[in-house]
C-alpha cells in the first residue's frame, strides 16, 4: 500500500539522518548500528531490518550525503549571464556560500574521501561524484577556452574544470580547518583577480 511505502521511506530517512549526526560527532569509525538506533530513538533490530550491517549503513550514508548535499546546479538565471567568466564567478560564489552553510557535510565528505584509500567501494563512489562535479564545470570552461585559445594553449577544458574544482576543494579544507578565520569573500576576490585577465 502507498501509505506503508511512504512510512518505510520516512523511517529510512530518519535512520540516515541519525547516522549523519552520529558520524558527524564520532566519525565514520563511531558509526554503529547501536549508536544510530539510540540517536534515532529506534530499536536496534529495526535499524538492522533496514540496513542489515554496519558496512551497508556506511555506504548508504555516503549516498545520502551526496544526495542531500547541494550539488552544482547551473540555474536558468546563471545560464542567462552573458559571459562565461561572469558565470564562472557566480558559480564559484554559489559554491563557496554552500560550503559555508554545510560544514558538517563537507567534513564528513572528506572523511569518506580519506576512507576511500582503503575501501574500494567508497573510492569508486567518491571518484564518480567528483567526476560528475567536474563535468558540471566543463561547458563554462570549454566556452572560456574557445574565447581565448592562446591563453590556454596546451590546456583542455577538462583540465580547467579540474582547476576550478581544486579551488573549491582547497577552500573547503581551509574552511574546515579554521571555520571562523577563513575569509571566503577574500578567497573569491583572489580568484576574480587571478581570472580577471581572461575577461
Amino acid at each position: 500500500m502507498p501509505g506503508e511505502r511512504a512510512s518505510e521511506d520516512v523511517r529510512r530517512e530518519q535512520i540516515l539522518q541519525a547516522s549523519f549526526e552520529v558520524a558527524s560527532r564520532e566519525g565514520i569509525g563511531g558509526l554503529t548500528i547501536r549508536a544510530v538506533a539510540a540517536e534515532a530513538r529506534l530499536s536496534h533490530s529495526l535499524v538492522v531490518f533496514y540496513f542489515q550491517r554496519k558496512e551497508r549503513l556506511v555506504l548508504e550514508l555516503l549516498e545520502w550525503l551526496i544526495g542531500t548535499t547541494a550539488v552544482l546546479h547551473v540555474s536558468d538565471e546563471v545560464a542567462r549571464i552573458p559571459g562565461a567568466l561572469d558565470r564562472l564567478h557566480v558559480l564559484l560564489q554559489q559554491e563557496l556560500a554552500r560550503l559555508a552553510r554545510q560544514p558538517k557535510h563537507t567534513r564528513l565528505f572528506f572523511e569518506y574521501w580519506a576512507r576511500g584509500t582503503q575501501d574500494e567501494a567508497v573510492r569508486a563512489r567518491i571518484a564518480a561524484e567528483l567526476e560528475r562535479y567536474r563535468a558540471a564545470f566543463r561547458p563554462i570552461m570549454a566556452e572560456l577556452h574557445r574565447a581565448d585559445p592562446a591563453a590556454f594553449a596546451g590546456v583542455t577544458a577538462d583540465g580547467m574544470a579540474a582547476v576550478a574544482v581544486s579551488w573549491l576543494q582547497g577552500c573547503a579544507v581551509q574552511g574546515m580547518i579554521a571555520p571562523g578565520r577563513f575569509d571566503m569573500p577574500g578567497y573569491l576576490a583572489a580568484v576574480r583577480g587571478f581570472t580577471a585577465r581572461l575577461g
